[in-house]
């Protein structure tokens, strides 16, 4: 009723790569399934730990331990058995994301949550003209309506936006990416920094239940919107 049956027909033709199937990506993922979504390619190499419980999709009791990837995907045919689905058990780097981000998509979800592997997918991406959304730092942050969506060069007062900003200006990137940022500030006593570097985590950051979720979904709307030729507000 809300699209029409040209716009359920094309989310059925659409191919969506979601990577990284945490607190941000399980969200996004499981919202384009309901959306009607023909095929998902889902990319995650992490298993379900007692510490994602507070935030992530995919985490109970009863999953703790398995690979998010293959969680997810069991979900997903729950959900709708009829969509087509890839499923990659697998940390992305290095030539691993060179071949997956030259495959066809119709819309791409970075929803890496350390440094080097989410700027490497960026650049890659933008490399092949992919359309991608990506999902700046929900951590520490406690308002979901100062979410805002933006290209990457206009996004502010975000830690982890800086770091990813500062790589791919290196690599000759200044904008082009769609991110989903909040320049809400973070209190310094919610950060934890010690033992981390820019290869790898900016930081452990503590997170509310709810945000990384509506990270997730507004990187779910960007998607879906984009693929419907809705305009922005």
């Amino acid at each position: 009723m809300l699209i029409g049956d040209d716009g359920i027909e094309k989310l059925g033709k659409s191919h969506v790569l979601v990577v990284g199937l945490g607190g941000v990506g399980g969200y996004a993922a499981e919202q384009l399934a309901r959306a009607g979504i023909g095929k998902l390619t889902l990319v995650d190499g992490d298993v379900v730990s007692v510490t994602n419980r507070n935030r992530q999709l995919l985490a109970l009791c009863s999953t703790l331990g398995r690979p998010k990837a293959e969680v997810m995907a069991e979900r997903i045919r729950d959900i709708n058995p009829d969509m087509e689905l890839e499923v990659i058990n697998q940390y992305m780097k290095d030539d691993a994301i060179v071949e997956l981000v030259s495959r066809p998509y119709d819309y791409i979800v970075d929803a890496i949550d350390t440094v080097a592997p989410k700027v490497f997918l960026l650049y890659y991406a933008k490399q092949n003209q992919q359309r991608v959304v990506s999902c700046m730092g929900a951590g520490g942050k406690f308002h979901p309506e100062k979410i805002e969506i933006a290209d990457i060069s206009k996004s502010n007062h975000c830690r982890l936006a800086f770091y990813i900003r500062k790589r791919l200006h290196r690599l000759g990137v200044f904008d082009g990416i769609t991110a989903v940022y909040s320049p809400e500030p973070v209190d310094s006593s919610a950060i934890v920094t010690e033992g981390v570097n820019e290869q790898n985590k900016v930081s452990n950051v503590g997170t509310i239940s709810y945000m990384p979720a509506a990270f997730g979904i507004f990187c779910a709307s960007v998607v879906i919107n984009g693929l419907l030729d809705c305009p922005s507000l």
